[in-house]
């Protein structure tokens, strides 16, 4: 019964019925959890001894960087399921998730690098992870770059959804560069299963609320993208229609 619910997500009808219902919740949330995770973060948590201030930027990098690998992640699925089902809903969930994402990608290796410069002596250093977020940056130009010089048609669709199943390898890279290699500037992850490996509770609990406040964030712009984008695809359907 989910499998065939989830399905239906794919007829553009019922997709925008639902999130009609959905966004306006997104928003809530999205607003409570930022809200209470950067106040908690920037004015409610203790300097840390060896970084000092510099420590509160994991506030904005960390969800960010999160978002940038996940929202690939979701592409890489999103670009699979239109190659071999040929679900437009799925194809445009991917489209207007690039945006979003390249966003995320520049904005984790910008407070990367404010968050280097006082901890490594630089603002850039050509380590394994930070390496390869900037090859994800460059699929997600190229990705974008398909979309805004060809025409909206399967061939376009398809090219793009290759690209983005290639650049899945850096998503990987991104997120597991520090396992790989061993050798690296870049710290381990802040969250893990495993709470040994965890950074502080102080830190912790209010990263916890921005990492949330983010992921609805994305959510609630990703429904809302895909609820304009097929309104707009209709709209060119009817003028082109018209003009027949």
């Amino acid at each position: 019964k989910f499998k065939k619910n989830l399905w239906e997500l794919a007829n553009p009808n019922n997709f925008l019925n639902i999130t009609n219902m959905i966004i306006p919740y997104g928003v809530i949330l999205t607003i409570i959890t930022i809200s209470i995770g950067i106040t908690w973060g920037l004015f409610f948590t203790p300097e840390d001894y060896r970084q000092g201030s510099a420590v509160k930027i994991i506030f904005i990098h960390v969800p960010s960087a999160f978002l940038a690998i996940n929202i690939y992640f979701l592409m890489f699925i999103a670009s699979i399921i239109w190659l071999i089902r040929r679900h437009h809903v799925s194809l445009i969930a991917a489209k207007v998730a690039a945006p979003i994402g390249f966003v995320m990608t520049l904005l984790a290796i910008f407070t990367g690098a404010v968050w280097g410069k006082p901890i490594w002596g630089t603002y850039w250093a050509w380590d394994p992870r930070l390496t390869s977020f900037s090859i994800l940056l460059m699929f997600y130009l190229g990705y974008l770059s398909i979309w805004q010089t060809m025409k909206f048609n399967e061939k376009t669709a398809d090219l793009s959804s290759w690209l983005c199943i290639i650049g899945s390898i850096f998503a990987v890279l991104s997120r597991y560069a520090v396992f790989f290699w061993n050798q690296g500037l870049h710290q381990g992850a802040s969250l893990s299963l495993d709470k040994e490996e965890n950074i502080d509770n102080v830190f912790y609990f209010p990263l916890l609320f921005c990492l949330a406040g983010f992921v609805f964030l994305f959510l609630t712009l990703l429904l809302f993208k895909i609820r304009t984008e097929i309104q707009k695809r209709r709209i060119i359907t009817l003028l082109n229609a018209s003009d027949v």
